[in-house]
Protein backbone atom coordinates (compact mmCIF):
# COMPACT_ATOMS: atom_id res chain seq x y z
CA UNK A 1 0.00 0.00 0.00
CA UNK A 2 1.52 3.66 -0.81
CA UNK A 3 0.28 6.12 1.87
CA UNK A 4 -0.09 9.37 -0.01
CA UNK A 5 -0.53 13.01 1.79
CA UNK A 6 -1.93 15.20 0.12
CA UNK A 7 -0.86 19.30 0.08
CA UNK A 8 -3.74 21.53 -0.95
CA UNK A 9 -7.54 20.81 -0.91
CA UNK A 10 -7.95 23.09 -4.28
CA UNK A 11 -7.26 21.10 -6.99
CA UNK A 12 -6.03 18.02 -4.73
CA UNK A 13 -9.94 17.69 -4.44
CA UNK A 14 -9.39 16.19 -8.01
CA UNK A 15 -6.66 13.99 -6.88
CA UNK A 16 -7.95 12.78 -4.01
CA UNK A 17 -11.16 11.82 -6.35
CA UNK A 18 -8.74 9.67 -8.71
CA UNK A 19 -6.56 7.96 -6.04
CA UNK A 20 -10.11 7.03 -4.18
CA UNK A 21 -11.20 5.92 -7.79
CA UNK A 22 -7.90 4.12 -8.37
CA UNK A 23 -8.09 2.12 -4.41
CA UNK A 24 -4.77 -0.21 -4.62
CA UNK A 25 -2.17 0.16 -4.14
CA UNK A 26 -3.27 4.01 -2.87
CA UNK A 27 -4.37 4.82 0.31
CA UNK A 28 -5.47 8.77 0.94
CA UNK A 29 -3.55 8.98 4.55
CA UNK A 30 -4.13 12.55 5.33
CA UNK A 31 -4.90 15.85 3.24
CA UNK A 32 -3.36 19.09 4.88
CA UNK A 33 -4.92 23.04 4.30
CA UNK A 34 -4.46 25.90 6.35
CA UNK A 35 -8.29 25.96 5.57
CA UNK A 36 -9.67 23.24 7.85
CA UNK A 37 -13.21 23.76 6.38
CA UNK A 38 -12.01 23.61 2.67
CA UNK A 39 -10.67 19.73 3.87
CA UNK A 40 -13.88 19.32 5.25
CA UNK A 41 -15.52 20.48 1.60
CA UNK A 42 -14.01 17.50 -0.49
CA UNK A 43 -13.84 14.90 2.42
CA UNK A 44 -16.96 12.69 1.40
CA UNK A 45 -16.86 9.72 2.81
CA UNK A 46 -13.02 9.17 2.97
CA UNK A 47 -11.39 8.82 6.05
CA UNK A 48 -8.29 10.51 6.21
CA UNK A 49 -6.77 12.58 8.56
CA UNK A 50 -7.47 16.22 8.42
CA UNK A 51 -4.27 18.30 9.44
CA UNK A 52 -3.26 22.07 8.97
CA UNK A 53 0.65 21.59 9.18
CA UNK A 54 2.91 20.40 6.32
CA UNK A 55 5.74 19.51 8.31
CA UNK A 56 3.20 17.31 10.51
CA UNK A 57 3.15 14.78 6.88
CA UNK A 58 7.14 15.09 6.18
CA UNK A 59 7.91 13.71 10.15
CA UNK A 60 5.47 10.86 9.38
CA UNK A 61 7.45 7.81 8.32
CA UNK A 62 4.15 6.12 7.27
CA UNK A 63 3.78 8.74 4.48
CA UNK A 64 5.05 7.21 1.18
CA UNK A 65 4.04 9.84 -1.13
CA UNK A 66 3.45 13.61 -1.05
CA UNK A 67 1.31 15.15 -3.67
CA UNK A 68 1.96 18.70 -4.07
CA UNK A 69 -1.26 20.63 -4.67
CA UNK A 70 0.39 24.25 -3.49
CA UNK A 71 0.16 27.19 -5.32
CA UNK A 72 3.19 27.73 -7.99
CA UNK A 73 5.63 29.73 -5.42
CA UNK A 74 5.58 26.88 -2.81
CA UNK A 75 6.65 23.75 -5.00
CA UNK A 76 10.27 23.88 -5.18
CA UNK A 77 10.55 24.06 -1.57
CA UNK A 78 7.68 21.86 -0.25
CA UNK A 79 9.16 19.42 -3.25
CA UNK A 80 12.92 19.54 -1.80
CA UNK A 81 11.74 19.17 1.69
CA UNK A 82 9.67 16.16 0.88
CA UNK A 83 12.71 14.16 -0.91
CA UNK A 84 14.69 15.07 2.26
CA UNK A 85 12.19 13.71 4.42
CA UNK A 86 12.48 10.71 2.40
CA UNK A 87 9.12 10.80 0.39
CA UNK A 88 8.21 10.25 -3.21
CA UNK A 89 6.65 13.30 -4.31
CA UNK A 90 4.05 14.43 -6.99
CA UNK A 91 4.22 18.08 -7.88
CA UNK A 92 1.45 19.72 -10.05
CA UNK A 93 2.64 22.32 -12.62
CA UNK A 94 4.56 23.95 -12.68
CA UNK A 95 7.45 21.40 -11.19
CA UNK A 96 9.56 24.85 -11.16
CA UNK A 97 9.70 28.16 -12.60
CA UNK A 98 13.56 27.93 -13.27
CA UNK A 99 15.88 25.22 -14.63
CA UNK A 100 18.11 26.34 -11.89
CA UNK A 101 15.42 24.78 -9.46
CA UNK A 102 14.79 22.11 -11.87
CA UNK A 103 18.54 20.88 -10.98
CA UNK A 104 18.35 21.22 -7.55
CA UNK A 105 15.16 18.74 -7.46
CA UNK A 106 17.27 16.09 -9.72
CA UNK A 107 19.89 16.82 -7.52
CA UNK A 108 18.06 15.56 -4.54
CA UNK A 109 15.97 13.15 -6.53
CA UNK A 110 19.48 11.51 -6.60
CA UNK A 111 20.17 12.23 -3.22
CA UNK A 112 16.91 10.83 -1.79
CA UNK A 113 16.54 7.65 -4.44
CA UNK A 114 13.26 8.80 -4.40
CA UNK A 115 10.71 9.36 -7.70
CA UNK A 116 8.98 13.04 -8.97
CA UNK A 117 6.45 13.07 -10.52
CA UNK A 118 5.37 16.20 -12.42
CA UNK A 119 1.61 16.51 -12.75
CA UNK A 120 0.73 16.06 -16.84
CA UNK A 121 -2.63 14.18 -16.85
CA UNK A 122 -3.45 15.96 -20.36
CA UNK A 123 -1.90 12.46 -21.81
CA UNK A 124 -4.56 10.04 -20.54
CA UNK A 125 -7.73 9.11 -22.11
CA UNK A 126 -9.01 6.60 -24.63
CA UNK A 127 -8.74 9.14 -27.57
CA UNK A 128 -5.16 9.37 -26.79
CA UNK A 129 -4.74 5.59 -26.28
CA UNK A 130 -6.19 5.37 -29.40
CA UNK A 131 -3.91 7.50 -30.81
CA UNK A 132 -0.35 6.12 -29.50
CA UNK A 133 -1.81 2.86 -30.64
CA UNK A 134 -2.04 4.27 -34.60
CA UNK A 135 1.50 5.31 -33.63
CA UNK A 136 2.71 1.93 -32.57
CA UNK A 137 0.83 0.25 -35.53
CA UNK A 138 3.14 2.56 -38.27
CA UNK A 139 -0.06 4.00 -39.47
CA UNK A 140 0.18 7.30 -38.58
CA UNK A 141 4.11 8.28 -40.34
CA UNK A 142 5.62 11.63 -39.19
CA UNK A 143 4.31 14.81 -37.51
CA UNK A 144 4.45 17.43 -40.43
CA UNK A 145 2.05 20.09 -38.31
CA UNK A 146 0.09 20.69 -35.40
CA UNK A 147 -2.02 23.39 -34.04
CA UNK A 148 -3.01 23.98 -30.46
CA UNK A 149 -6.09 26.11 -29.34
CA UNK A 150 -6.32 27.07 -25.30
CA UNK A 151 -9.03 29.19 -25.45
CA UNK A 152 -10.50 29.44 -22.17
CA UNK A 153 -12.40 32.09 -19.87
CA UNK A 154 -10.88 33.94 -16.64
CA UNK A 155 -12.17 36.79 -15.27
CA UNK A 156 -12.05 39.10 -11.35
CA UNK A 157 -13.89 35.86 -9.46
CA UNK A 158 -10.65 33.92 -10.80
CA UNK A 159 -8.11 36.63 -10.15
CA UNK A 160 -9.65 37.45 -7.23
CA UNK A 161 -7.33 34.78 -5.14
CA UNK A 162 -4.58 36.90 -4.00
CA UNK A 163 -1.63 35.62 -5.66
CA UNK A 164 -2.93 34.84 -9.06
CA UNK A 165 -2.12 37.01 -12.20
CA UNK A 166 1.45 37.78 -10.15
CA UNK A 167 4.88 37.17 -11.09
CA UNK A 168 5.13 36.57 -7.29
CA UNK A 169 2.09 34.28 -6.70
CA UNK A 170 1.58 32.59 -9.94
CA UNK A 171 4.76 33.31 -11.41
CA UNK A 172 3.37 33.20 -15.09
CA UNK A 173 0.29 34.03 -16.76
CA UNK A 174 -1.48 31.74 -19.70
CA UNK A 175 1.72 30.09 -20.81
CA UNK A 176 2.41 28.87 -17.51
CA UNK A 177 -0.97 27.65 -16.11
CA UNK A 178 -3.23 27.34 -18.86
CA UNK A 179 -1.89 26.09 -21.90
CA UNK A 180 1.04 24.23 -20.11
CA UNK A 181 -0.76 20.45 -20.15
CA UNK A 182 -1.39 21.35 -24.31
CA UNK A 183 2.12 22.08 -25.13
CA UNK A 184 3.65 18.66 -22.84
CA UNK A 185 0.98 16.77 -25.03
CA UNK A 186 2.38 18.06 -28.39
CA UNK A 187 6.01 16.96 -27.31
CA UNK A 188 4.56 13.75 -25.83
CA UNK A 189 3.19 13.23 -29.24
CA UNK A 190 5.16 14.94 -31.58
CA UNK A 191 8.59 14.70 -29.93
CA UNK A 192 10.91 17.15 -28.74
CA UNK A 193 11.18 20.95 -29.76
CA UNK A 194 14.23 22.58 -31.24
CA UNK A 195 13.35 26.11 -31.49
CA UNK A 196 10.42 28.58 -30.16
CA UNK A 197 9.06 31.44 -31.50
CA UNK A 198 6.34 33.81 -29.31
CA UNK A 199 4.65 36.62 -28.68
CA UNK A 200 2.94 37.41 -25.54
CA UNK A 201 0.39 40.03 -24.45
CA UNK A 202 -2.07 41.23 -21.23
CA UNK A 203 -5.31 41.98 -22.71
CA UNK A 204 -8.10 40.62 -21.27
CA UNK A 205 -7.62 41.18 -17.36
CA UNK A 206 -5.96 43.76 -15.24
CA UNK A 207 -2.83 41.91 -14.25
CA UNK A 208 0.46 41.83 -14.24
CA UNK A 209 1.29 38.62 -16.23
CA UNK A 210 0.27 37.47 -19.70
CA UNK A 211 -3.22 36.37 -20.90
CA UNK A 212 -2.51 35.80 -24.86
CA UNK A 213 -0.18 34.45 -26.56
CA UNK A 214 0.98 33.04 -29.96
CA UNK A 215 3.83 30.83 -30.56
CA UNK A 216 5.29 28.53 -32.92
CA UNK A 217 7.19 25.85 -32.31
CA UNK A 218 10.10 23.96 -34.70
CA UNK A 219 10.54 20.44 -33.47
CA UNK A 220 13.47 18.03 -33.66
CA UNK A 221 11.72 15.96 -36.48
CA UNK A 222 11.35 19.29 -38.90
CA UNK A 223 7.59 19.27 -37.87
CA UNK A 224 6.01 22.83 -37.64
CA UNK A 225 3.28 23.55 -34.46
CA UNK A 226 1.99 26.54 -33.51
CA UNK A 227 0.03 27.11 -29.72
CA UNK A 228 -2.31 30.13 -29.99
CA UNK A 229 -3.99 31.21 -26.12
CA UNK A 230 -6.53 33.50 -24.74
CA UNK A 231 -8.73 33.62 -21.28
CA UNK A 232 -10.51 35.80 -23.20
CA UNK A 233 -12.90 33.41 -24.85
CA UNK A 234 -16.35 33.00 -24.38
CA UNK A 235 -16.20 29.70 -22.71
CA UNK A 236 -13.23 26.79 -22.05
CA UNK A 237 -12.47 24.96 -24.83
CA UNK A 238 -8.87 23.13 -25.86
CA UNK A 239 -8.69 21.86 -29.45
CA UNK A 240 -6.08 20.00 -31.02
CA UNK A 241 -5.43 19.19 -34.65
CA UNK A 242 -2.14 16.96 -34.98
CA UNK A 243 -1.69 16.33 -38.86
CA UNK A 244 0.79 12.93 -39.67
CA UNK A 245 1.89 11.76 -43.23
CA UNK A 246 -0.79 9.31 -43.49
CA UNK A 247 -3.68 11.16 -41.18
CA UNK A 248 -5.03 13.80 -39.37
CA UNK A 249 -5.85 13.52 -36.53
CA UNK A 250 -8.51 16.26 -34.41
CA UNK A 251 -9.49 16.82 -30.67
CA UNK A 252 -12.78 17.69 -29.76
CA UNK A 253 -13.22 20.81 -27.55
CA UNK A 254 -13.25 19.48 -23.63
CA UNK A 255 -10.88 21.97 -21.82
CA UNK A 256 -9.31 19.36 -18.75
CA UNK A 257 -9.40 16.72 -20.28
CA UNK A 258 -8.47 16.00 -24.22
CA UNK A 259 -8.62 12.77 -24.65
CA UNK A 260 -11.70 11.66 -23.05
CA UNK A 261 -14.41 12.51 -25.79
CA UNK A 262 -13.67 10.98 -29.26
CA UNK A 263 -11.29 12.12 -31.76
CA UNK A 264 -11.38 12.02 -35.40
CA UNK A 265 -8.36 10.19 -37.33
CA UNK A 266 -9.01 10.40 -41.32
CA UNK A 267 -6.86 8.89 -43.57
CA UNK A 268 -4.94 10.97 -46.67
CA UNK A 269 -5.28 8.11 -48.63
CA UNK A 270 -8.96 6.96 -48.14
CA UNK A 271 -7.53 3.74 -49.12
CA UNK A 272 -6.36 3.63 -45.69
CA UNK A 273 -9.19 4.41 -43.60
CA UNK A 274 -10.02 0.85 -43.12
CA UNK A 275 -7.00 -0.17 -41.55
CA UNK A 276 -7.14 3.03 -39.33
CA UNK A 277 -10.40 2.48 -38.24
CA UNK A 278 -9.36 -1.53 -37.29
CA UNK A 279 -6.53 -0.57 -35.72
CA UNK A 280 -8.97 2.47 -33.05
CA UNK A 281 -11.09 -0.29 -32.19
CA UNK A 282 -8.69 -2.81 -31.06
CA UNK A 283 -6.60 0.09 -29.17
CA UNK A 284 -6.27 -0.62 -25.47
CA UNK A 285 -8.54 1.16 -22.84
CA UNK A 286 -6.81 3.28 -20.63
CA UNK A 287 -8.36 5.59 -17.60
CA UNK A 288 -8.82 9.16 -18.20
CA UNK A 289 -7.14 12.25 -17.05
CA UNK A 290 -5.73 11.92 -12.98
CA UNK A 291 -6.80 8.41 -12.95
CA UNK A 292 -4.78 7.39 -15.97
CA UNK A 293 -1.48 9.52 -14.39
CA UNK A 294 -1.87 8.04 -11.12
CA UNK A 295 -2.17 4.57 -12.22
CA UNK A 296 1.03 4.91 -13.69
CA UNK A 297 3.28 6.52 -10.66
CA UNK A 298 1.50 3.48 -9.12
CA UNK A 299 3.47 1.47 -11.48
CA UNK A 300 6.76 3.46 -10.94
CA UNK A 301 6.84 3.40 -7.27
CA UNK A 302 6.22 -0.67 -6.97
CA UNK A 303 8.99 -0.96 -10.01
CA UNK A 304 6.52 -2.09 -12.83
CA UNK A 305 6.83 -1.23 -16.08
CA UNK A 306 4.81 2.16 -16.94
CA UNK A 307 4.37 5.31 -18.71
CA UNK A 308 4.47 7.50 -15.81
CA UNK A 309 5.72 11.10 -16.41
CA UNK A 310 8.99 11.84 -15.25
CA UNK A 311 11.36 14.34 -13.96
CA UNK A 312 13.21 14.53 -17.52
CA UNK A 313 9.03 15.24 -18.61
CA UNK A 314 9.11 18.22 -15.87
CA UNK A 315 12.69 19.65 -16.80
CA UNK A 316 11.71 19.55 -20.54
CA UNK A 317 8.18 21.50 -19.62
CA UNK A 318 10.16 24.21 -17.40
CA UNK A 319 12.81 24.69 -20.42
CA UNK A 320 9.80 25.13 -22.85
CA UNK A 321 8.32 27.58 -20.93
CA UNK A 322 11.90 29.64 -20.47
CA UNK A 323 12.50 30.00 -24.13
CA UNK A 324 8.76 31.08 -24.77
CA UNK A 325 9.39 33.88 -22.55
CA UNK A 326 13.03 34.62 -23.78
CA UNK A 327 10.97 34.27 -27.35
CA UNK A 328 8.57 36.90 -25.95
CA UNK A 329 10.27 39.84 -24.22
CA UNK A 330 13.57 39.39 -26.88
CA UNK A 331 11.50 38.73 -30.75
CA UNK A 332 14.92 36.06 -31.23
CA UNK A 333 14.21 32.67 -32.10
CA UNK A 334 15.11 30.65 -28.87
CA UNK A 335 16.60 26.89 -29.40
CA UNK A 336 16.78 24.34 -26.84
CA UNK A 337 17.50 22.86 -24.66
CA UNK A 338 18.03 25.56 -22.13
CA UNK A 339 22.12 25.66 -21.13
CA UNK A 340 23.48 26.90 -17.65
CA UNK A 341 24.39 30.16 -20.01
CA UNK A 342 21.04 30.69 -20.91
CA UNK A 343 19.90 34.23 -19.48
CA UNK A 344 16.84 33.04 -18.13
CA UNK A 345 18.73 29.80 -16.22
CA UNK A 346 18.04 31.54 -12.86
CA UNK A 347 14.09 32.46 -13.64
CA UNK A 348 12.00 34.24 -16.18
CA UNK A 349 10.40 36.41 -13.56
CA UNK A 350 10.38 39.68 -14.53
Amino acid sequence: MINVAILGAGIGGQHLAALEQLGDPFRVAAVVDQDAARIESIRGGSEFSALTDVQTVLDDPTIDLVDVCLPPHLHVPTTLAALAAGKHVVCEKPLATSMHDVQRIAEAVQTSGKHVFPVFQYRWGPSLAQLRHLQREGLTGAVQTAALETHWSRGADYYAVPWRGTWAGERGGAVLGHAIHNHDLVTHIAGEIAWVSAMTATRVNPIETEDCAAICFGMTSGALCTSNITLGAASDETRLRIVFENLTATSGSEPYAPGKHPWTFVARDTAMQSAIDTAVARAPLEPTGFEGFFAEVGKAIRSEPNSAVTLQDGAASVGLVTAIYHAARTGERVGLPIERDHPMYEGWQP
